[in-house]
């Protein structure tokens, strides 16, 4: 699967938990470690666990593995690493305090195929 695929799959999988305002950067020419950030929240700890778990299995089932879950016990604060794309699911509380959009400004935001056409 190509990275922006990979991606927007992820984005995908977040909206089917109803994450909380994901947030896709495209953080390639930035940084050596990955192509893209997709940031996002749940409302409770248990919605952020129930987010993870349902992108780690569908992930898994098309074929990309974690690299590593940080933090899924805990709920507050979860990366997932699917090499060249990092996913954050934050407790939105925690999402607030850490503000990791603000680390990525220089970075383009991706929009979802469609979603520039809501409203034109």
């Amino acid at each position: 699967m190509e990275s922006m695929d990979k991606a927007l799959f992820c984005l995908k999988l977040l909206q089917e938990r109803k994450a909380l305002d994901p947030v896709l950067f495209d953080v390639g020419k930035l940084n050596s470690l990955t192509d893209y950030f997709l940031i996002a929240a749940g409302g409770s700890t248990r919605q952020v666990q129930a987010i993870t778990r349902h992108v780690v299995r569908r992930m898994r089932e098309a074929g990309s593995h974690a690299h590593g879950v940080e933090g899924e016990q805990e709920g507050q604060w979860v990366l997932m690493d699917f090499g060249d794309v990092v996913v954050h699911v934050f407790y939105e509380p925690v999402r607030a305090f850490y503000d990791l959009e603000s680390l990525w400004v220089e970075a383009p935001r991706v929009e979802p195929p469609g979603e520039s056409e809501v409203g034109a």
